[in-house]
Formats: structure tokens, sequence, C-alpha cells
């Protein structure tokens, strides 16, 4: 029963979203508001209908429901029940019905706004949104269906959870479990985290598509998208980063970033979303490029769909991405479907959205971003051309070829190298003209604090020249913004009477989104550092070592004295080897690497021991060992300098995109002083 109600709920929101969709263009078409409003409230309804769909969904999980094969491909009686809800974007079908979910949420949520100033754009945001939700609820009702119970199916889809006692077919009495390697803490809130990300960038295109269909070139579109942006950059980040977090932690190669297609999926939108806010930036402040939003936030929503293809066709072999499907080729069309009328639309209205203003200075403000924003797009076709040639390949020559990291590292380098440097000049710079000698003025104070970036490394014996350079770019950042903070205290102080808490926070209100700008290049700089440190330094070792005998990398002596076996509550069964850390002869540690074996689902999963502080990681994977462990034990060593700074650098980059999100109380009493008796702004 519940598996009909869900499967019901489901069927009738896709009904729902596609009148929605037909009522929102006939009654703009026609200049028929109520069938605006319908839209409006059937896009409203979206929401509560697939909330009910995926939380019959959660009950029939919670309860084991094994007759449902989605139920038993991804969960078992042992599993605990934050386990049992994460099985809900475990699988194909289940993570499909979540991302429509999402998106409904934000439709949802975007009808509430008042549309007072807006309500040429409202239709055209139903229509976009809730034609989107309405294929990917074709999807699931069709092609993908979580609620299909197993008699429903070919008996090979689910011979290995169906027990025939008798000749007699019967519901499985466990199904297989979740994926072991999805049973981490960073897998637990990675993946909503960056659907998060992909649907809620989906609104800003919903918002620059009405645009263009209206005509109107003015910046309201940017004004009302911008919010939904920045919040959809930051839980794409938050995504990248529990990724980083759990390659680091759980697939056991001593490494947090592979360039695997399927990473490449996600980080490709991260990409033209980060240069989507930059180029907005310019058009905020100088009315410029007005094309180029458009352009990167139609590239970022087709990359959005691009990716959710990508790890749902079968069309790449990764470890993120599901099985083999037979959407592939309704997922390419709806792409080309809307990348072609984007672009067309775009095409018919591109002199009406293009600017007057030229750039004056190759060193003002908007020509540094403009740079930026060349630079990220460069990244952006490296990675597309590396996840999509091997099939490129394999279609025309009959071979599949490995695009391997080697690739794209020889691009990511010099383009962060690059991006470092944008970073250096930019917090210096000002809006429309700059001289190169103003900038020398600012600049040569930093400089001369940036050597320490040189010197330093130079005295620890470093000679790898690519590295001494990216250290002292690093130093030259942090210097520059150092220097810029100090200067507009000092500033604020000569003219204010106040403490230096008060002038401190008075210089950060005032200048609000420069600093949180600011806070997020530090935490790219504090990234960076991590980058260069496993990078250029990272070494290994390999050995096999009975109990009590040592294995030495870098300063680090890893003792090995024992390994435990053991059977947990959970149906696991645990091998847990104790690893004295030491350093110059005395224990500073004690880790325990291990080697996790699920019975449900028969399969493995590695987790390394490691001690993690500011200067290093010491990373240590159990392989394998002998039956008798007295025999001894095979490990594999990683020594990771700094790598610790690279999540120290994802938080910072958080924390600014957080502060830059709070409501500007300047701005918020400036516009209660400009509104009317009607409640409008004058």
């Amino acid at each position: 029963m519940i598996a009909e109600i869900g499967f019901g709920s489901l069927f009738i929101s896709l009904i729902i979203s596609v009148y929605g969709v037909i009522a929102a263009i006939y009654g703009e078409r026609n200049h028929q508001r109520k069938w605006v409003f319908s839209a409006k409230q059937a896009m409203r309804l979206v929401f509560p209908l697939l909330t009910l769909s995926i939380g019959s969904l959660i009950f029939l999980i919670l309860n084991n429901n094994f007759e449902v094969v989605y139920v038993a491909s991804v969960s078992s009686i042992n599993m605990p029940v934050y386990l049992k809800i994460t099985a809900i974007w475990g699988g194909q079908a289940g993570s499909m019905l979540f991302w429509s979910w999402l998106l409904a949420g934000f439709g949802f949520i975007v009808t509430f706004r008042k549309w007072d100033r807006d309500q040429d754009f409202l239709p055209w945001v139903i229509a976009i949104c809730l034609g989107t939700i309405a294929f990917f609820v074709v999807l699931n009702t069709f092609f993908e269906n979580p609620f299909v119970r197993y008699w429903q199916v070919n008996q090979e889809i689910v011979q290995s959870f169906v027990h025939p006692p008798g000749g007699i077919q019967v519901a499985p009495r466990n199904g297989g479990g979740l994926n072991p390697l999805l049973r981490h803490p960073g897998m637990i809130i990675h993946p909503p985290m960056q659907y998060l990300g992909f649907v809620a960038f989906i609104v800003p295109y919903a918002f620059a598509m009405a645009s263009l269909i209206t005509g109107r070139s003015d910046d309201r579109w940017i004004q009302l998208s911008r919010p939904w942006a920045i919040w959809a950059w930051l839980f794409l980040s938050l995504g990248l980063i529990l990724g980083a977090r759990w390659a680091y932690d759980v697939l056991g190669w001593g490494g947090y970033w592979g360039w695997d297609p399927v990473e490449n999926s996600a980080l490709m939108p991260w990409l033209s979303g980060t240069a989507f806010l930059h180029a907005v930036l310019i058009q905020e402040k100088r009315n410029m490029f007005k094309q180029w939003p458009i352009v990167l936030i139609i590239v970022t929503y087709n990359l959005v769909i691009f990716g959710t293809f990508l790890t749902r066709s079968g069309l790449l072999s990764s470890v993120h991405s599901f099985a083999r499907s037979s959407i592939g080729p309704i997922f390419l069309a709806f792409i080309a479907l809307t990348f072609i009328a984007s672009f067309w639309l775009l095409s018919s209205r591109w002199e009406k959205f293009k600017s007057r203003q030229v750039l004056t200075s190759f060193f003002s403000k908007e020509a540094l971003i403009l740079i930026t924003i060349i630079l990220f797009l460069g990244m952006l076709v490296t990675t597309f051309w590396g996840v999509i040639f091997p099939n490129i390949s394999e279609l025309v020559t009959g071979q599949k070829v490995t695009v391997g990291p080697p690739f794209y590292e020889r691009v990511a380098g010099p383009i962060l190298g690059g991006v470092l440097v944008i970073m250096v000049i930019c917090p210096l710079a000002v809006w429309s003209f700059v001289s190169f000698k103003h900038l020398g003025k600012l600049l040569w104070k930093p400089f001369i604090v940036s050597l320490l970036g040189v010197l330093l490394p130079i005295y620890g014996g470093l000679t790898k020249v690519p590295a001494v350079i990216a250290f002292w770019l690093v130093a030259f950042v942090l210097a520059v913004n150092g220097f810029e903070f100090i200067r507009r205290t000092r500033l604020r102080r000569r003219s204010q009477s106040e403490s230096l808490f008060q002038t401190i926070s008075g210089v950060f209100q005032r200048n609000k989104r420069s600093y949180s700008a600011m806070i997020i290049h530090v935490g790219m700089v504090f990234m960076a550092l991590g980058i260069i440190g496993i990078e250029f330094f990272q070494t290994e070792t390999q050995g096999t070592i009975a109990e009590g005998q040592e294995l030495q990398l870098a300063s680090y002596t890893m003792e090995y004295e024992q390994l435990d076996i053991f059977n947990t509550s959970d149906d696991r069964n645990v091998a847990r080897a104790v690893i004295l850390v030491k350093k110059d002869g005395q224990v500073i540690d004690e880790i325990y690497p291990r080697r996790d074996f699920y019975y449900d689902s028969n399969q493995q999963v590695t987790i390394p021991g490691v001690r993690s502080t500011l200067v290093d990681d010491f990373y240590t994977i159990l392989v394998d060992w002998k039956a008798v462990t007295s025999e001894g034990a095979t490990f594999k060593v990683y020594h990771n300098p700094l790598v610790k700074w690279l999540w120290i650098g994802a938080w910072t980059i958080i924390l600014g995109v957080v502060v830059t999100s709070l409501p500007d109380n300047r701005s918020t009493r400036a516009g209660s002083r400009t509104r009317g008796r009607d409640g409008h702004r004058n």
C-alpha cells in the first residue's frame, strides 16, 4: 500500500508539473493572470506531493520492505537508521527522486517571494522550474521507478535477493545493504550538499531565461538570482570538499582528488558558477559585459544536467557512478534542447544586452576579474575535454583511451598560479582605472614581506623551482590582504574616535562584500598551500613487518604493535592494526588502520589510520596480513606535508560565503527609508 501511495503521488506530481508549465505559458501569452496564479499554485503543490513520495520510500526502507527492489538493493536489516535514510540517495532511482524533491522545494520557496515588481518574470520562472522538475519525474516514473516490486520486473534483476523455497517465489529476507564505500560520514552529507548546489543553480537560470524572454535588459534578474547563486555555489563547494575528504579517508590511496570523470562532472559547474559570480560583480559595479552572466548561467545549468547524466547513464566507469541505465538518450535530448533553445534566445536578444562601457585600464578591477573568468573557463574547457575525449575516441577508433591526472595537472597548475597572481593585485585595484605606478606604491611593502615565502623554503632545503614560486605567491597574497586590511583600519582610526574593536567592526560593516571576498581568497590561499604540500612533497613506502617491527618514512617511524580481528553488532568483520607513531625515538601517537568486511553486501572497505597536524599527515593503510598475525602484515604509508591546510582553507571559504550572505544592516535601513506608504520602494 505504501509503495502505491509513493508511486501515485509521484505520478500526480508529474501531471501537475506538466499542467503548471502549460498554464504559466498560456496565462502569460493570453494576459490571463488567473492561469499564471494557477501555475504558481501547481508549483507549490508539487513539493508536498514529492515529499509524500520520498517519505513513502523512507518508510519502506526503515521497515525493511525488501519486496521493493530498490529497498532490497540499498538497505539491509543490520544497517542503522541513519544509514537507511542515507540509502535514499545510495542508488539510482532514489537519488533521482531526492534530486526532484530538492528542486521542488526550491521552487516552492521561490513562489512565496513578493512578485509585485516582477510579474512579467513569474510565469517563465515557473515554466522553467516546473519543466525541469517534470523531466526528472518522467525519468523516475517511466525509467527508474523506486517503488517497483520484485515480481513486477525481470527475474534476473532480483535473483540475488530472492529465495524460492520449494519452487515458490517469496520476498527476500534481507537486502544487499548500502555500498560500504558510502558508509563514511562524508558520504552521508556529500550527496545532499552536491544535489543542493546543482538544483539551486537552476533558479538563477530560470531568472536569466525570464529576462531574455521578456526582453528586460536591466540587472533586476541578477539582483533576484544572486543570493540563489551564492548559496548554490556554497552547497556545491561543500559537496566537492566533503567528496575530497571522503576520497582521502576511504579510498586508501593517500590522495584527495584523482580527476575521476564523475568528480570532474561536479567540478565543471563549480568552475562555470564561480565565473558567473565574478561576471555578476562586473555587471553590478560597472554595467559591463552584460551578456557574460547569461552565457555563464546557461553553461552552468547545462553542466548541472550533463553532470547528472554522466553519473546516471553508465557512460563512465567510476566508483562514484551508478549502474548502466537506459536513460542516457533522453538525458542527451533534454540537454541538447535546453542548450540550443537557451543560446538561440540569447542570440535573438544579443544587441539588447550589449553594454556601452569599455575597459579603460588593464589593471582596473573589472579587467582583472575578467582575466580570472577566462582562467576559470580555460580550466573548464580542459576538464570537459578530458571527460568526453575517451568516449569520442572509442566512438571514432573503437579504442577507449584513459585521460589521467597528468593531463589535468599540466593545465591546473599554471591556472592556479595565474589566479594567485590576480589575487595579489585585485585587492589593491579600483574600478574603472588604475595605473601600474599606483599599484607599485601599494605592492612594494607586501612584496618585501612575501620574500619570506621564498627564503624559508630555500632555507629548509627546498630545491623545486615551481614549489618555491608557489610558496612565494601564497605569501604574497596573504601579505597583500593583511596590509590592505591594516591600511583601511588605520584610515578609519584617523577619522573616528573608536576603540580598535569598534574600528575593525566598522571597517568590516562598511565593506562587507569586499572583506567577505578577502576571506574567500585567503581560504583559497590556504587550500593552495595544502595542494602544494601534497603535490610536490608527498612521499610513500610499503613493507611487510611482523609485530614489534618498524617502518620509517620522512621523520616518522611506525611500529606495528598488534592486529585485532573481531565481528561487530552491525554485521561487520573488522581487522584493525594498532600502530605506534614515533618521532625522535618517542611515541607521539597511536593510530588504527583497518579493513572492514560487510557480510550483507559481501564487500570490504579500507580505512586508513592518520596522524594529522598543521605541518603534515602520517597516513597508514593496512594492505594485507598473514593468517597467523605474528607472521606480519603489509602496510602502505604516506607522508603528506601541509595537507591539513586544504581542509582549513575549504572551511575558510565557506565562512566567507556565509558572511557575504548575511543581511546588510546599512542597506536594510536605507531601503526602509525609501519606502512609500504603499510599502514599495519609491
